[in-house]
């Protein structure tokens, strides 16, 4: 199944994307089933049979806006998975590779309440000159955890969308010289979308302790970025486990992979393509998950 939310005769509903039509879960049931996403995988089990079993006409994907899926989740921990990544945008700061990553995997928590979703605008920050986007993958939690065996941890997986973590790579680079991490450099615009897809769907593409899910980055049509999910470093069970250590993990969570490799500017560097500037689209792409499109705006 592919989850979405959407915005439809001024309000935004839950729905399931079915090709190239929409199905809003809360009419289609006759209101048995919320009218929020998040609301819907609070209480998953209570609803996963009917969700799966409804059918009929629904709203041509075309007459709606698409929204973040979660257009509010309740948390976003966006982990440092892709070696790939790693390596080369240290390289590109004159710095050695961090023998620490290779002991646990690591994450920051972002802003979970500057989400925007697809063909959303971007602001670019004030007082920026270095703006960027960042090519990952994340899944959505599905039901409560805590202290999650990495053996058990794909059961908690709800699915997978497309993240990108936009960047302020000038004002990130000075803020994380006290040591303390990204703030104001990642605070501003987290996108996901443009839909939920449930984890069955991408089973095909499994490949090792990941998926061969091809990701591509274009700007302004021209692709700069293509990597593929299955060089993670860490597994996505492994980075939930660890982000389950000590605490609970809620449905709605969202777990971000990191960069994959090649997947942003500052990796790429400036040779291979300029920062980005007010009119450019910048348009992510995964295998499965679809494609994810947004504008930057001064």
């Amino acid at each position: 199944m592919k989850f979405i939310t959407f915005q439809y005769d001024g309000n935004e509903r839950a729905g399931l994307l079915v090709e190239d039509q929409v199905m809003d879960l809360n009419k289609a049931s006759n209101g048995r089933i919320p009218a929020d996403l998040l609301t819907i995988l609070e209480n998953y089990d209570l609803y996963k049979n009917e969700i799966a079993e409804i059918t009929g006409e629904g709203i041509p994907l075309s007459s709606v806006q698409l929204r973040a899926p979660l257009p509010k989740p309740q948390s976003i921990r966006d982990f440092y998975a892709f070696e790939e990544h790693v390596k080369t945008a240290r390289g590109r700061r004159g710095l050695e590779m961090i023998p620490e990553w290779y002991d646990v995997p690591v994450f920051y928590f972002t802003n979970h309440r500057a989400v925007i979703g697809p063909e959303d605008h971007v602001s670019i920050p004030v007082n920026c000159k270095k703006m960027d986007f960042e090519l990952e993958i994340a899944c959505i939690i599905g039901k409560e955890g805590k202290d999650i065996p990495v053996e058990e941890a794909d059961d908690y997986i709800l699915g997978y969308t497309i993240l990108n973590d936009w960047s302020a790579r000038d004002i990130q680079a000075h803020e994380v010289k006290v040591g303390l991490g990204p703030s104001k450099g990642k605070d501003f615009a987290t996108s996901i979308g443009p839909c939920i897809v449930t984890k069955d769907e991408i089973e095909k593409f499994r490949t090792g302790k990941s998926y061969d899910l091809k990701m591509t980055a274009a700007v302004n049509g021209k692709v700069i970025s293509s990597g593929n999910f299955s060089s993670i470093y860490y597994s996505v069970p492994e980075l939930i486990s660890h982000a389950s250590k000590n605490v609970t993990l809620y449905p709605g969570d969202v777990i971000g992979s990191g960069t994959v490799g090649t997947g942003c500017i500052l990796e790429l560097g400036e040779e291979k393509h300029r920062w980005l500037e007010d009119g450019d689209v910048v348009e992510l792409s995964i295998t499965g998950l679809g494609t994810l499109r947004n504008t930057v705006r001064k």
